[in-house]
């Protein structure tokens, strides 16, 4: 039995997923003023290639047997980390307010849900769509006081998180349909090499190519590279590939919530009693998700 499949680690890894996860934020907030946002993408996803590459070759890992299944794990690479954290910091960098953009990327496993049994043939059950609209209130109460007087809001910004939502949640499902059989580590260095193309084309026509290298960004860069980028998303592949994709995406609902914690503990960041209760909220939501039937 592999370490991935031993009972105890399967309960587990939602939970450090969610907690990796969220360090995101906090990542990206030392990180981005000292880099635009496609920029930082593309720094990021080349330092984690120079870093896997070797890792990969003397592990002798197989790679993707035809350019087809490569393709289909680029697609999936494009979607999850392109689309997705393109869309999310693109968004924040017009002055979208970061609780606002963690709001409507929070409707991820509602909109899984709702596609999931036309796609994957999996049943949403009555009491996993009470679970969905709990951690979507959740959610809410936690990040709607953040939001703000609406400055910076526009309906591009908007846009942006939208354009992330349907990223992320279109790579959840591509990664579930068309990828389940893909070595884990070959496969993420293939899923980075299409997502820094994809955004290194995109920050050519959009951004000045240039980098402070502070401090503050070196060291935000080496948490998102060697925790976020390397960590958190093969724990993730590991969570699309056992799981089912609605259980997998309501995991997401914890996320903003997390991460309002970590605002409040490291940057003394206001969440209150009304915070503190949609966290609860939102966690009895994902509960009644992923518990088994």
């Amino acid at each position: 039995m592999s370490a991935t499949n031993h009972p105890a680690f399967a309960r587990i890894m939602p939970f450090v997923f969610v907690f990796l996860w969220s360090t995101g934020f906090v990542g990206a907030k030392f990180g981005l003023p000292y880099a635009d946002p496609f920029v930082f993408l593309f720094v990021r996803f080349v330092i984690v290639l120079i870093l896997m590459i070797p890792v990969i070759f003397l592990m002798g890992a197989k790679w993707p047997k035809t350019w087809r299944e490569a393709a289909h794990i680029g697609t999936t690479g494009v979607l999850v980390h392109g689309v997705y954290l393109g869309g999310v910091f693109w968004a924040i960098d017009t002055g979208l307010p970061a609780g606002l953009a963690a709001l409507i990327v929070g409707l991820q496993p509602v909109v899984t849900a709702s596609v999931v049994g036309s796609i994957l043939g999996e049943r949403v059950s009555m009491r996993q769509w009470g679970g969905l609209i709990l951690g979507l209130i959740g959610v809410a109460l936690v990040l709607l006081p953040k939001i703000g007087d609406g400055v910076g809001i526009t309906p591009f910004g908007i846009g942006l998180a939208v354009f992330a939502l349907f990223g992320m949640t279109a790579g959840t499902l591509y990664q579930k349909r068309f990828c389940t059989g893909m070595e884990l580590m070959s496969g993420t260095v293939v899923q980075y090499v299409a997502a820094s193309v994809f955004v290194g084309v995109v920050a050519l026509f959009k951004e000045p190519l240039h980098v402070e290298w502070s401090m503050d960004f070196i060291l935000a860069m080496a948490w998102l590279v060697l925790v976020l980028s390397i960590g958190a998303i093969m724990l993730l592949m590991v969570l699309i590939k056992q799981g089912e994709a609605t259980r997998v995406a309501s995991m997401f609902y914890l996320v903003p919530p997390t991460a309002a914690f970590f605002a409040w503990l490291l940057f003394d960041e206001q969440l209150g009693v009304l915070g503190f209760a949609g966290f609860a909220i939102a966690a009895l939501g994902v509960a009644l998700v992923i518990m088994k039937r």
